[in-house]
């Protein structure tokens, strides 16, 4: 049971198989944005199943997935980290479920599947584990997209660094932003957006971003999410084309044109996971 906990809040968490949504940073953020918000009842739940009593009991897990995939036992799950959005950014985006989740699976395939066994109830302790680490990989716009794989194939410069474009989704700007890469960090950031959740900027949305969740249904319920995300390829990630960012350093204006959906998405991501996460525990979101 624990092994397949641990896979899904990874996976919950958390794009094309050659970066990992957000870096480290950023999911171990999404991963502290949800200790903060989930019930008492949540986390002694989760906290017995992956037998850690901790305050990181979330955050020690978050990158999980991203490293199992690169093992011989892994390989299999490497399209759980994303869906193909078969659509033609930036004139047009969307994604759909029949059309864009492949034959081997996408991440919200493997969201349904590890949800449900964690729910099963017959699991070992450590196939449950796993299940448990799979929502912050689909809310990386990229991990919603084919175009160049994901971005991968677009050659950027970030800061005077080569690098691409799918990678300064995932890390250069979470972490730039952020202030680095460490999991003091991700602390440091996710309680500044647990306030902005709370009380701040995000307050008057965070109702909005709970909108279609059903632990019943949680095909519809990631396609949500990915729909969400996937908007963003085509107003932010790259609004004028390939050609407009490809070559380009965007450690400048793109940067901070971009920095206000990447924030809002890693909040979402937090939230809805607390949201996923007391709603297998508890039956109800308690948000």
């Amino acid at each position: 049971m624990k092994f397949e906990i641990t896979i899904l809040i990874a996976f919950l968490a958390s794009g094309p198989p050659l970066c990992s949504a957000w870096g480290n940073m950023g999911h171990e953020a999404v991963a502290y944005i949800a200790t903060n918000f989930v019930t008492t009842p949540t986390k002694t739940y989760f906290q017995n199943i992956l037998g850690d009593t901790t305050t990181d009991y979330l955050a020690a897990v978050a990158t999980y997935a991203d490293t199992y995939r690169y093992t011989t036992a892994g390989l299999y799950s490497k399209p759980y980290h994303f869906i193909d959005a078969n659509d033609s950014p930036p004139s047009s985006c969307s994604v759909e479920y029949s059309r864009d989740c492949g034959s081997e699976g996408c991440v919200v395939s493997a969201i349904k599947n590890y949800t449900s066994r964690v729910q099963s109830g017959t699991l070992s302790a450590a196939n449950v584990a796993q299940a448990a680490k799979f929502v912050g990989d689909i809310h990386q716009p990229l991990h919603d997209e084919n175009l160049d794989v994901g971005g991968n194939d677009i050659t950027v410069t970030f800061d005077g660094t080569s690098t691409n474009l799918h990678h300064i989704w995932d890390t250069n700007m979470p972490e730039k932003y952020a202030g680095g890469s460490t999991i003091a960090v991700a602390k440091t950031f996710a309680a500044t957006l647990t306030t902005a959740i709370k009380t701040g900027k995000y307050e008057s949305d965070k109702a909005g971003w709970l909108t279609g969740i059903d632990i019943t249904d949680p095909v519809s319920t990631a396609m949500v999410w990915a729909s969400d995300a996937n908007s963003f390829v085509c107003s932010t990630v790259m609004p004028n084309g390939v050609s407009a960012v490809e070559g380009v350093d965007l450690g400048g204006a793109y940067y901070t044109a971009a920095i206000p959906i990447v924030e809002e998405q890693i909040a979402k991501a937090g939230y809805r996971l607390a949201a996923w996460l007391n709603l297998i525990a508890t039956g109800s979101t308690g948000l």
